[in-house]
């Protein structure tokens, strides 16, 4: 081949590659979008939970026989759980299942010796064991609530029951049996004490022993050797009177808790009354608005008091983590190919019904292809306008 044969076939695959490649690559974008972002630093830290919480203790417990459900929310009187003393012996307990046994027994017998059939017996009876078999279905992976099955369920049980003493209160033998088990239970009752809720709160039988000495009341005495000490295992001193004895339950106040954060950075004094985005980070992360209440600064660290108000359940089984504190600025974003300059000022060209018009921004930061940008003239911009882009 000649010359002239080989730049002909070298211009042809070279106009070839040019048309695919302008065919087939997207034109890019025209147009943008003016969205909503937030600017500022970031202050990482080790974090120490503070909740508004009451420990609930007792000496010489054996057992303790919870009423109230973990993690549910309770009033002023209501009961909580029964602990029983060390004198108590798991014997009263089997003396009494032994009666139980007896009656029920007794009451199989006397049922089967009935001729005539008892219509409200074989209702009651029904009932039981359709609320048996919708729990048995909700074990199996039917979907339902298996807390309000159970209450339903033991709702039959116990109106059944009634009806059984009630049927047969004149047997002798019935009725040496109940009184068996009613002194049995009064006997048991000696060795129980019943606890109930003295206010309104969230009930945890979870204890790490840090709501005796650490509390909202004092949080803010600690210095930044002390926190630094409590994030590192060490539990604040407990009373002789506290000393003994062990922690039966404890009831959290919800809507407002606090937080120690040791930040190291030597440049950063935060605001006293300021509020900041706290992010959380533990077993599941928890990002809320905290307020500055004081802050110390002590052998290259320092300790922020926060407040916050918000639902305490995030950190009800949390008491150290890792968070991040933000001085976080809403403002405004735009990808960084909507900034024009005109006559040296940066700004973006606004689409409006098919008008554009230049209006001058600032350009407070640059990052991940977008800008962050504030008018100078407020009013001009806002979120979901339509920008150019060049």
């Amino acid at each position: 081949m000649s010359v002239l044969q080989i730049m002909l076939i070298v211009l042809v695959l070279g106009f070839v590659v040019w048309y695919l490649v302008t065919a087939l690559t997207p034109e890019p974008e025209r147009y943008g979008i003016i969205s909503a972002g937030t600017i500022g630093n970031r202050y990482a830290g080790d974090c120490l939970i503070v909740r508004d919480e009451t420990p609930y203790d007792a000496e010489g417990v054996s057992s303790v026989d919870y009423i109230a459900d973990e993690g549910a929310r309770v009033f002023r009187g209501t009961t909580v759980c029964n602990v029983y003393s060390s004198g108590f012996s798991t014997r009263e307990m089997t003396t009494l299942q032994d009666y139980r046994n007896q009656i029920k027994e007794y009451q199989i017998k006397l049922l089967r010796a009935e001729i005539a059939t008892d219509v409200r017996m074989e209702k009651l009876e029904s009932e039981v064991m359709t609320c048996a078999r919708q729990v048995r279905e909700i074990v199996w992976g039917s979907r339902s609530n298996m807390g309000n099955q159970e209450t339903l369920l033991s709702a039959a049980i116990l109106a059944r029951q009634n009806f059984l003493r009630q049927k047969y209160s004149e047997d002798q033998r019935m009725t040496r049996l109940y009184d068996d088990e009613q002194s049995q239970l009064q006997r048991i009752s000696s060795w129980t004490k019943q606890f109930a809720a003295m206010w309104e709160g969230i009930v945890s039988f979870y204890s790490d022993g840090y709501e005796y000495g650490l509390t909202v009341e004092n949080y803010d005495q600690f210095t930044p050797a002390q926190v630094r000490s409590m994030l590192n295992g060490e539990k604040p001193k407990q009373t002789s009177v506290q000393k003994g004895k062990t922690t039966v339950f404890r009831i959290v106040r919800d809507g407002s808790w606090n937080v120690l954060m040791t930040v190291r950075d030597p440049q950063w004094n935060p605001v006293e009354g300021a509020s900041y985005e706290l992010k959380l980070e533990s077993f599941k992360d928890t990002t809320v608005q905290a307020r500055v209440v004081s802050f110390t600064r002590s052998g290259g660290e320092m300790v922020v008091r926060l407040s916050v108000q918000a639902p305490v359940q995030p950190v009800l089984y949390v008491r150290t983590c890792t968070g991040e504190l933000g001085d976080n600025v809403s403002t405004l974003k735009v990808p960084e190919r909507a900034i024009f300059i005109q006559d040296q000022m940066p700004g973006i060209v606004v689409v409006d019904r098919g008008i554009e018009g230049f209006v001058p921004v600032n350009i407070l930061e640059r990052k991940d292809g977008e800008a962050f940008i504030e008018a100078i003239q407020q009013g001009y911009l806002f979120e979901g306008q339509t920008v150019r882009l060049f």
